[in-house]
């Protein structure tokens, strides 16, 4: 198995400050420095290198430059931090700027050679898993996620739409349907040129959870993955995924925080 180190070393590497070789029509992809700045997603989004490289009056001011830019266009802006970033207080001057931590989530990293099964093993019967690439499908999806989260995730159709049309053979969306009703939902991301492929948006519906739905979409796609050559999985762990995803062989590399700073809502007339 891979040392923790090295899985870590190879994380920051290869999947932080990333630009996609073709961008998505509609998103740029700004790299500056140390600092990825992605615009026109459902809303900003910022991350850094692990070092940013300031500190002091020189990091307050990075921070609330790309605060402000996000603010003049009337968006809200997530800055992803991990736990292991320097300096050590950059989270406490994002809060200082206005942003607000969401719930942490545990990167862990899994080997695919390790993670693979027989497709389809360990569904409940009568539950099957289908490959998905429709807006219909789509909007499905988004219907399960607003369950799954209670909040309103209907942006999600359009932004599974965009990507899986930009990229049709790396960003691949699967649902398991029980007589004919989505019951979960999940995707693989491929990251071309890189050890890594990621996977994303698992969620199950409250009725269908402890069965197994969970661990079999997990080992179909490592199998799609391994038989890519794709060396590892990562995923941004929930508290309720992380157990299961340790339990299958995954193993903990850091943590992930957003920290979102949102327009204030405009004063009534």
């Amino acid at each position: 198995m891979t040392s923790r180190e090295a899985l870590l070393a190879a994380y920051d590497a290869q999947l932080r400050l990333r630009v996609p070789a073709e961008q998505p029509a509609g998103i740029r992809f700004e790299l500056r420095g140390s600092v990825l700045r992605v615009v026109g997603w459902h809303q900003g989004f910022v991350e850094t290198a692990r070092e940013v490289g300031l500190t002091g009056s020189a990091l307050d001011a990075l921070i609330a430059g790309h605060r402000d830019f996000f603010a003049a266009r009337g968006e809200a802006v997530e800055w992803k931090t991990r736990g292991h970033d320097e300096p050590a207080d950059l989270t406490r001057r994002l809060i200082a700027a206005g942003f607000v931590p969401e719930a942490p989530e545990t990167v862990v990293v899994g080997e695919t050679a390790r993670l693979t099964a027989r497709p389809g093993s360990g569904l409940p019967d009568g539950v099957t898993i289908r490959q998905v690439d429709s807006r219909a499908d789509f909007d499905g999806i988004a219907d399960v996620q607003t369950q799954v989260w209670g909040t309103d995730q209907s942006w999600l159709a359009g932004d599974l739409e965009t990507s899986v049309r930009d990229a049709p053979g790396d960003v691949l969306v699967f649902v398991a349907e029980a007589a004919g009703e989505v019951v979960s939902s999940c995707r693989l991301e491929f990251t071309p040129g890189t050890d890594f492929a990621g996977l994303w948006g698992g969620s199950t519906l409250a009725a269908w959870r402890g069965r197994g739905i969970y661990r079999a979409l997990v080992a179909h796609r490592a199998r799609l993955a391994h038989d890519r050559g794709v060396r590892y999985l990562q995923v941004d762990a929930s508290e309720d995924s992380k157990p299961i995803l340790l339990r299958l062989g995954f193993q903990t590399l850091t943590t992930t925080t957003p920290y979102v700073w949102t327009p204030p809502a405009p004063a009534p007339d």
